[in-house]
Parts: C-alpha cells; structure tokens; sequence
C-alpha cells in the first residue's frame, strides 16, 4: 500500500466519527482535528525513518481504523486475563469502551479516583482539558496523532496530595478483533502521593486487530507511582504503544513492561525528569518467537540535577523473532550530579533469531556518572555444563538458565498476584527444547 493510500484509509470515517460526536467539548474536537492534520503532515513511518528502521508496520494500515464500537466480550475469555487474589479494583475495557458489568471494582478508598475517560468528558471537561496530554512532549509521531484522532474512551487515575493508596489498581484493555481500539490512560499523583497501576493489553487468540495505546502519568513533587504494564495480545495483533512520564521534584517513578504477545509489538517509553532530586526506574521484559516482532524506544530526559534512573531491558528470542532496542538517556547542560545507568541484555536461542540495539548518551552536563551497555549472546556452554555435572540434564539446565534470565526482571514486581501470574506464564511460555 501507497503512503498516500495508507493516509486515506486510516483517516477514513473521521467526518462521520467526528460528526456522531458532536455534543464533546469544542476543545476536544479541535484538538482531534489537528491531530489528523498532524497525521496528513507526518504520514505513516517507513523503514526510511530512522526511529523506525527495523520496524515496518505497512500492515497497520490493512486494519480498519475506525474505533470498534461493540464493547461485548465473553466473561469466561475476560477471566483469563484477570488477576487471581488481586487486592484492588479490576476495570475492563473492551475494544477500547468501558464494560462495568465485566469489572471488579470495590469501594475505593478516600484519597483517589477512578473515572473512564469518556465519563469525565461529559461531566468534567475543563479539568481533563488541562491534563490530557499535557505530559505528551512528541505529538508530531504518526501513531500518538492517530490516538488523539480516534481514542473514545480509557481511565483517569486521580490520586489526592499525601494520599498513600495501598490497593493497586488494575486495568484491562481487551480486543475482540476485526479493528482497531486506542486506549488512553491518564494518572494525575499529587504530591507525597503514591499509587500503584497495572494496564494489561490482551485479545482473542487469533483476532487480528490494532491496538494503538498512550498512556501519561503526571507525577508531581514527591509523588511515589509504580507502573506494570502486560502485554498480551493475540499472536496476530499489532501493538503500538507510548507511555509519556512527566515528574517533578523528588518524584519517585518505576515502570515494568512485560511483553509475552503481539505479532508486531512497538512500546515508545518518555520520562521528563523536570525537577531535582528525582529517581526513575524503567525495566523491561520481552519473549518472541515465530516471525514476531518486538521493538522498544526509551528516552529518559535529565532536565534538572541530582536525579537519577535505572534501566535494565532484556529480551528472549527464538525462531525467526526479532528484537529492538533503542534506549536514549539526555542529560542537559543544567542537570548536573545525574546518575544514569541504563543496560540491554538479549538471549538468542535461535540461530535465525536477530536483534537489533542502540544505546545511546547524549551529555551536555560535566559532573555526571552515566553509563550503558549492552550485551547479545546465547546460553553460557559454561554454566550448562556446571549444571549437568551435577546431575542436571540438558533440557532442565537450559530452562534453569532461561528462567532466572528472565526472573530478574519479574521478580521486581511488588504486587504479587501479578508476579504469581506472570512466573506461570514464563513456565508455560519459555522454550526449553534442545
């Protein structure tokens, strides 16, 4: 398909998409018209653009890109994308579109609240006016001009200064297929706050359909959010998603992003350091197999001193998989006593299995300690053949080495019930044959 091509059919509908919603707020429907003009400008990305070199995603544009409308899904299929024993409240989202009658929620407790999108954009739209998108820094990218394009619905996640939320929250966005959904999350911590969020991602087994997410979290000063996010979407969807973090002074921000699904999986992670004294912590864990895709772009941005963040990405590959990786951290002329370290480490367990990874400093600033590093290999010869001496046959040995591979990024996960679940799904999921 034609660039051009390409651009017509993913704004087809819009007049009509825009005319059904004619009773939203004016600012709204200004700004989803910009963004279509924003996605006339940029077009769909090629492998011609450098931020998208190894990742073509011409396919997206097969996919019907009006939102689905229908938000039925069967509970038993919900189920299985729910957390066992989870402590907090469990929303479903069903092709991008609220269902209470599928969602866990409880009471919650004072100090936050819990709204669809599409709720606060009838009843409160001049405070989601002076949030949504605000922590949004790049909007000229195709995809996230697309979200502001088409999204319907998604979650605000509003937590009161000095609130301290113990529950966790969990949300699901599940897809039937046939289409596309893009959800928007929101999460506004005041300060001294703290809360913790789950977003899950997952579809019928063999659906094929987009997913276009963005996701912002505005932490202000001395706020505490700790982001998991799941992705496990049929084995034929297309994943594009970007999480914006904007933090303020001593803000403490950690996010885990677990990618199990998706035949073509592109996560776009930005985090503003944009006040002193900062810590932010971005990991990362993906399994492919087969001919799937994964590619990752983090861009830590240290605009003030004394901060400092963590990144640890790690990746498992099998068949004809293949994997990016490219991690940026800035520090700028004024963030001085930055501490960064960022690391990317990648297990082949093909010989027809590629990775691709870049990472990258950009240091404008003279007293900084940064470092980076990235390593590519297979399964140490070494330690299967310490394990095998000592009784260990070689299909046990090498799904000994591959899970504590992947288990150490699982295991920084504090909410348990996500981790039990995410340790039985590495069991099922990680390939140990000869």
């Amino acid at each position: 398909m034609t660039p051009t091509a390409a651009l017509e059919t993913l704004l087809t509908g819009f007049d009509d998409f825009t005319a059904a919603r004619s009773t939203e707020p004016a600012w709204l429907r200004t700004s989803r018209a910009h963004a279509a003009s924003i996605f006339r400008d940029e077009g769909l990305p090629t492998t011609r653009d450098e931020e998208w070199r190894y990742t073509p995603v011409s396919g997206v544009a097969e996919i019907p890109a009006v939102p689905v409308a229908t938000a039925q899904a069967e509970a038993g299929a919900i189920d299985a994308f729910l957390f066992a024993e989870f402590d907090g409240p469990q929303l479903v989202f069903v092709n991008g579109h609220y269902a209470p009658g599928l969602s866990q929620v409880r009471a919650l407790p004072a100090g936050i609240r819990v709204a669809s999108l599409a709720a606060l954009i009838d009843s409160e739209p001049e405070w989601l006016e002076r949030h949504l998108g605000t922590a949004v820094r790049v909007r000229q990218r195709a995809f996230t001009a697309l979200n502001d394009v088409w999204f319907t619905d998604g979650v605000a996640v509003v937590v009161d200064a000095g609130a301290v939320i113990a529950e966790p929250i969990h949300v699901l966005y599940y897809s039937t297929g046939g289409g596309a959904s893009y959800p928007r999350t929101l999460v506004v911590a005041g300060e001294n706050s703290q809360v913790s969020l789950v977003e899950s991602f997952a579809g019928e087994g063999a659906a094929s359909y987009l997913t276009n997410s963005l996701t912002e979290v505005l932490g202000a000063a001395g706020s505490h959010v700790d982001h998991y996010k799941v992705n496990r979407e049929s084995a034929r969807a297309h994943h594009v998603a970007s999480t914006h973090i904007q933090l303020s002074r001593a803000a403490v921000f950690a996010t885990h992003n677990i990618s199990l699904g998706g035949l073509l999986t592109r996560n776009d992670i930005n985090a503003t350091l944009a006040g002193e004294g900062i810590e932010c912590t971005v990991n990362g864990l993906y399994l492919s197999d087969g001919d799937r895709l994964v590619d990752t772009h983090t861009a830590i941005d240290h605009a003030m001193p004394h901060c400092h963040s963590y990144e640890i990405y790690k990746g498992v590959l099998d068949d004809r998989s293949r994997g990016v990786f490219n991690g940026k951290i800035f520090v700028r002329e004024d963030a001085q006593k930055t501490d960064a370290k960022q690391t990317n480490q990648v297990l082949l367990l093909s010989d027809d299995a590629t990775i691709d990874t870049k990472p990258q400093l950009e240091i404008y600033a003279d007293d900084v300690k940064c470092t980076h590093g990235a390593t590519v290999g297979q399964l140490s010869a070494e330690a299967l053949f310490y394990l095998r001496t000592r009784g260990i046959g070689k299909q046990d040995a090498r799904a000994l080495l591959i899970h504590a591979f992947a288990e150490s990024v699982v295991e920084n996960i504090r909410i348990d019930a996500v981790r039990h679940a995410l340790e039985q799904v590495l069991l099922a999921r990680l390939p140990i044959r000869e």
